[in-house]
């Protein structure tokens, strides 16, 4: 008996564990939830955590190498509204994706430098940065939602492709990319490494405040995309969108294994992770639970899956004894 608690204990608390509470939940609102297996509702609770999904490819590298990243939703939002002013004003949507792109990654890199070289903590850069850009997106549209001149803006979001809409072909390519860069490469490696054991690391040759770097600027670009489509998708730039995003994004990272102590991480565990924020989301919306009983909901899951996080790290810390 034993035995058998054990074993199960190890299953809930690793990877396969996630997948199988996942997979009952599924099945358990599937037969539950009216209208939850139609296809227009699966691609509508797709498309509703194309920015969290998109967001989360990144932020999972900043969590496993013991940081994080608050300015994500401020940077969603200033990217979109870059994207949709600068396509106004040049009246080139080519020029307006690229301007955004690059905002996106000067935002990052300010945060990777100030964390980094500047040795900032973390915590405060980012919520410092997260201030800063949400009021650079406030004091450039005056406070007001911006109208997109050029409709063919709007493709980015309404094109499909096999009768699946874009924005989620795009979100599904990252999840590939960036499972293969964590998996098979070296920045992946070293990322986990530094995660693990930031000094040594150093000692093995590993030039952690350049990868740092490398990471913020990083998360900023992917952020930048993120923020175009959202854009796209609501039609115009609005500097209040993705309020609340960043705590969306970490509670899906670390309910899909990412460690808050860095060093552990894996992108099927984060895709689970977001696609249980999107169904839990997507439920209430379909019981027409009100929005404030909702926010409740979302900070239970945060706090379960911070709970899950300490629990597997003190099992790690056991196993490593």
């Amino acid at each position: 008996m034993s035995s058998l608690k054990s074993s199960l204990k190890k299953i809930l608390l690793g990877e396969q564990g996630l997948v199988v509470i996942f997979a009952v939940a599924f099945v358990i609102v599937s037969l539950t939830v009216p209208n939850f297996l139609t296809e227009r509702n699966m691609i509508g609770l797709l498309q509703s955590v194309v920015t969290i999904g998109i967001v989360a490819c990144t932020m999972m590298f900043c969590l496993a190498s013991r940081d994080f990243d608050l300015s994500v939703g401020s940077t969603v939002a200033f990217c979109g509204m870059i994207a949709v002013m600068a396509s106004n004003v040049t009246g080139s949507i080519i020029l307006g994706l690229l301007a955004a792109l690059v905002c996106g990654a000067i935002v990052g890199l300010v945060n990777g430098v100030l964390i980094a070289k500047v040795r900032i903590n973390a915590l405060i850069a980012t919520l410092a940065t997260m201030q800063i850009v949400r009021g650079l997106a406030l004091i450039a549209s005056d406070g007001r939602a911006v109208g997109i001149n050029d409709p063919n803006f709007y493709q980015l979001a309404l094109s499909t492709f096999l009768g699946i809409p874009t924005p989620i072909w795009i979100m599904v390519i990252l999840f590939i990319l960036f499972g293969f860069v964590l998996n098979r490469t070296t920045f992946g490696k070293n990322t986990l490494a530094i995660g693990g054991n930031p000094e040594a690391s150093r000692l093995a040759g590993v030039n952690v405040a350049t990868m740092r770097i490398w990471i913020f600027t990083l998360q900023g670009f992917i952020c930048a995309i993120a923020g175009i489509l959202l854009s796209s998708r609501i039609t115009s730039g609005q500097p209040n969108a993705a309020i609340g995003l960043e705590l969306l994004v970490i509670s899906a990272c670390v309910l899909g294994g990412v460690s808050l102590a860095g060093g552990r991480a894996s992108m099927s565990g984060v895709i689970v992770g977001v696609l249980i924020m999107g169904i839990a989301q997507n439920v209430m919306n379909l019981l027409n639970i009100p929005a404030f009983y909702q926010y409740l909901v979302l900070g239970s899951i945060l706090l379960i899956a911070v709970t899950l996080d300490n629990i597997r790290s003190a099992a790690a810390g056991r196993r490593r004894g």
